[in-house]
């Protein structure tokens, strides 16, 4: 099992800390209500053992935006939601310019336009720290059955243990909980691991 020193575990989680906390200040602007984060949470799992990571999102069907990032190192970040909530989120974003029963035909494209802004906002500042550049793709994305959403999240992850980071977030007034979640392969652990040390080296 690949071992973290506290140092570097202390590091790591402060970076993502910092970059969950633009995430959230954006996310805030967007829906107009507090955001409050919990503490980054950094552990190894299987991939099949991910849902038992995300206690607060227990429901059926959840919905997701996903976005690869790459460059120094590569990380499958997402969104997640239960799918009730992303449509009170789609309707915040929306107004009231688009009846109830008109929600889910935007849904997608609303949902993807909020990954893309929050996660980019996450990996931008990680990434600044760590002084890489990182790339993205588009956003997409997933709704269906819970255990189908996070088999399409790991499913093109070769190795069977994964590093995940794991942030919960809520929207206080709506008792809205989500969570980002930031997936690993070893090699790109590695990798990132590496950039920790050198921006540790450098303070």
């Amino acid at each position: 099992m690949i071992t973290l020193t506290e140092l570097q575990t202390d590091a790591l989680a402060e970076m993502f800390n910092v970059g969950a906390g633009h995430a959230a200040a954006s996310l805030s602007e967007i829906v107009g209500d507090e955001v409050l984060l919990s503490i980054p949470r950094i552990a190894f799992c299987r991939r099949e053992e991910l849902g038992t990571s995300l206690a607060l999102l227990r429901s059926e069907r959840l919905g997701a935006v996903r976005q690869d990032f790459s460059g120094a190192f590569s990380v499958a970040a997402s969104l997640l939601f239960t799918e009730d909530k992303a449509l009170e989120i789609v309707r915040e974003m929306l107004g009231s310019q688009v009846s109830v029963d008109d929600l889910p035909e935007f849904e997608q494209e609303a949902m993807c336009e909020l990954g893309n802004i929050i996660l980019n906002a996450c990996m931008a500042s990680i990434s600044e720290m760590l002084g890489v550049e990182m790339t993205s793709t588009l956003p997409q994305y997933l709704v269906n059955r819970t255990e189908t959403v996070l088999h399409e999240l790991t499913s093109d992850m070769q190795q069977p243990v994964v590093l995940v980071l794991h942030i919960d977030l809520t929207i206080e007034k709506r008792e809205t909980h989500g969570a980002l979640v930031f997936l690993l392969s070893s090699a790109s652990f590695h990798e990132l691991i590496a950039a920790v040390d050198r921006f540790l080296a450098r303070i």
